[in-house]
C-alpha cells in the first residue's frame, strides 16, 4: 500500500460549517476563527460565500469578514461564487480562489439551485472564466457524488458525466463530495475513478460528511487512491440542510489526528487546531463535534 508522505487539507469550517447555523455568528467571531485556523497551519480555508443574504443570511457579512482577515502568505483564502453577481461582489476582496458547485444527481440540482445539472454549468462557465481572467483559481464542489437523498445510489458514471462538464468549463480542480454522509469505502473510490476521467490525482479533493460515522475510513480509502488533498471542518461543524440527520463534514482534528498517526506530514498544529475548535464550540454553546477534540479537552480539564 501506497500512501502520500503528506496531506493537503482545506478548512470550510468558516463558510460550509457555519452557512447553516441559526444564531448569528458576528463577522468579528469568523475572523478570529480564520485567524485560529491559520496560526494552526492551515494553509487552505474557504471563508464565507457570496450568495444571496435571503437565501444564506449567515454569510451576509462576507465582505466585512475578507475585509477584516489578517493574510498570511502562503495562505489560500477561497469564496463560494454561485454566479457572475457573486463573483463580482467577491472581486473586490481580492480571494485567492472561487468555487463553483455541481451535482452529481439531478434531483438534488433541481432541489438545491432549481435547474438541470446541464443548465448549473451553463450559469457557471462565466463565472470561470472571469475568475481566470483575473487570475484567481477555480475549484469545482461536486456535490453527491455517492449518495443523494432524493435519488438513492449515484453512479460513478454521472460522477464522470459532472466531472467532465467541470473539466469543459476550464475548473482546474475538484471536490468529490460525499454530501449527505452516506458513502462507504468501495462507493468513494468508485467516485474518485470516474473523476480520474477527467482531472489527475493533484487536482481531485476528498469532501466526506459523517452521517454515517464513514467519513475517516472514506479518507483512507482515497488516501490509498494516492488522493493527497481534503477537506474537513474545524470542531465538525456543519452539516447538509436537504439531509435530515446529517452530522456535519469530519472533523479537521480527528482527520489530523489520523494523519499524523500514519507519519504523514499536513503541517498542522494539533493542539493549536483543538484550541480553534474549542472558540467556536464555545461560543455556539456546544462541545466540538470531534473526538479527539473532546479527549484533549477532557485530559487537559483532568
Amino acid at each position: 500500500m501506497s500512501l502520500p508522505s503528506r496531506v493537503q487539507l482545506i478548512d470550510v469550517g468558516p463558510r460550509d460549517g457555519l452557512q447553516n447555523e441559526k444564531q448569528p455568528v458576528p463577522a468579528a467571531v469568523k475572523i478570529e476563527l480564520v485567524h485560529r485556523l491559520q496560526a494552526a497551519g492551515l494553509t487552505e480555508i474557504e471563508v464565507t460565500s457570496f450568495v444571496s443574504p435571503k437565501w444564506v443570511p449567515q454569510m451576509a457579512d462576507n465582505a466585512q469578514v475578507m475585509a477584516g482577515i489578517q493574510r498570511q502568505a502562503g495562505v489560500r483564502y477561497s469564496v463560494l461564487t454561485p454566479n457572475l453577481q457573486g463573483f463580482e461582489a467577491a472581486l473586490s476582496t481580492q480571494p485567492d480562489e472561487i468555487v463553483v458547485f455541481g451535482a452529481a444527481s439531478e434531483a438534488f440540482s433541481r432541489k438545491n439551485i432549481n435547474c438541470a445539472i446541464e443548465e448549473s454549468i451553463e450559469r457557471f462557465a462565466p463565472v470561470v472564466q472571469a475568475a481566470l481572467a483575473a487570475g484567481i483559481a477555480v475549484r469545482g464542489a461536486m456535490s453527491c457524488t455517492v449518495g443523494c437523498p432524493y435519488e438513492g445510489e449515484v453512479s460513478p458514471k454521472s460522477v464522470a458525466h459532472l466531472a467532465g462538464l467541470m473539466k469543459q468549463i476550464g475548473v482546474q480542480r475538484v471536490d468529490v463530495a460525499d454530501t449527505i454522509g452516506t458513502g462507504t469505502p468501495l462507493k468513494v473510490q468508485r467516485a474518485l475513478e470516474a473523476t480520474l476521467q477527467h482531472f489527475d490525482l493533484d487536482h481531485i479533493c476528498g469532501h466526506f460528511h459523517n452521517t454515517y460515522g464513514q467519513a475517516l475510513a472514506n479518507t483512507l480509502a482515497a488516501l490509498q487512491m494516492g488522493v493527497w488533498n481534503f477537506q474537513s471542518s474545524v470542531a465538525g461543524l456543519g452539516g447538509c440542510p436537504y439531509a435530515k440527520g446529517a452530522t456535519g463534514n469530519v472533523a479537521t482534528e480527528d482527520v489530523v489526528y489520523m494523519l499524523h498517526g500514519m507519519g504523514i506530514t499536513t503541517g498542522i498544529d494539533l493542539d493549536q487546531l483543538v484550541d480553534a475548535g474549542a472558540f467556536i464550540s464555545d461560543f455556539l454553546g456546544r462541545s466540538p463535534n470531534a473526538n479527539v477534540a473532546k479527549a484533549i479537552l477532557n485530559k487537559r480539564a483532568g
